[in-house]
């Protein structure tokens, strides 16, 4: 039989590892008798851990949430993960990096020293994306209440600043945004919340740092279907400029003179055939047809237009527009 102090430890690991344990099932695992478990769970409870009773033909315990956070018990991978999502955090957008590294020295000061030798050699930076401003951070304390919405399924109201101004008389405030909130995402460093918008009747994507949430919330809602059924695809979808699809909008098929391997690396989500040793064909997509036509184009090389026929009317106006700059460009200045 374990010593009591490592018995309490495997005792706290399973109670953390599933909902509930009958009380049989726990004495066989952990070898003891049921008259050593009631001890045991009374010298848990004694040290702030809720283990509640659970009544039935069986009987059992469950470990349940309390008033205070006590001691909690971690084995090696769980803890190497949490130290790692702890070091990563600033790459989330939530605002939370100052908190997660109180929370990082915490943890590795408890950690034995083959743990701390591992998550000290992950030294990872956060570089944000090139932008002509920083990139705003969403409050912690909005994204929480977004999630609350989310989960009790109950229409939410906020303030929201638009992206670009509107014609609305100045200095006066827009009305308040009411929406069903489906789902709170994060999607490249930024906080997103997918709502059907009650007022414009059509779901809407709104960016959680421009919204401020308003008290109390309203009535609950029974959730809508969300087109498609996947809110990756959804998400995706919107910022390609399609609806319910996460493909992209205007897809297109241009044979460009370069070898495969040279076109592949910068293909992103686009298809490459080998046509030969310098020619190849590749199919994309974009948002409109003439950003389409000038992604071809960054491939600096000769293009053969496949189609469709938008795609080729989109060069024809591509190359109206880059003769009329080079014109313009080339007299005395």
């Amino acid at each position: 039989m374990q010593k009591t102090s490592a018995r309490l430890l495997s005792l706290l690991s399973l109670l953390q590892a599933r909902r509930d344990w009958p009380g049989a099932v726990l004495a066989e695992r952990l070898d003891v008798s049921p008259r050593t478990l009631r001890r045991d769970v009374d010298r848990l409870r004694e040290l702030g851990y809720p283990v509640r009773a659970v009544k039935g033909p069986d009987g059992g315990y469950r470990l349940d949430a309390g008033t205070r956070l006590p001691p909690l018990l971690f084995d090696d991978e769980q803890a190497v993960a949490l130290a790692v999502a702890l070091r990563t955090a600033a790459a989330t957008g939530a605002g939370i990096e100052d908190g997660a590294a109180r929370a990082l020295a915490t943890l590795r000061q408890v950690m034995p020293a083959r743990l701390r030798h591992r998550i000290d050699a992950l030294q990872v930076t956060s570089v944000a994306r090139s932008a002509p401003l920083p990139q705003p951070q969403a409050d912690t304390g909005v994204l929480m209440q977004l999630s609350a919405a989310v989960q009790a399924r109950e229409v939410l109201r906020f303030d929201h600043v638009p992206a670009r101004p509107t014609s609305a008389a100045p200095g006066a405030a827009p009305p308040p945004r009411r929406v069903e909130p489906h789902h709170l995402v994060t999607r490249g460093g930024r906080w997103y919340l997918v709502a059907w918008d009650l007022d414009r009747e059509d779901w809407r994507v709104f960016r959680a740092d421009r919204v401020t949430p308003r008290t109390p919330t309203g009535p609950r809602f029974t959730p809508r279907d969300l087109p498609g059924g996947d809110v990756a695809a959804f998400l995706t979808g919107r910022f390609r400029g399609s609806d319910g699809s996460p493909d992209w909008p205007c897809r297109g098929t241009a044979v460009l003179h370069l070898p495969a391997s040279a076109v592949s690396p910068h293909a992103a989500d686009g298809t490459v055939e080998e046509l030969g040793p310098d020619r190849c064909r590749l199919t994309t997509g974009s948002w409109s047809w003439p950003s389409l036509a000038a992604a071809f184009c960054l491939f600096d090389t000769d293009v053969e237009v496949v189609g469709p026929p938008p795609l080729k009317d989109a060069f024809a106006r591509l190359a109206g527009r880059c003769a009329r700059a080079a014109a313009a460009g080339a007299g005395p200045r």
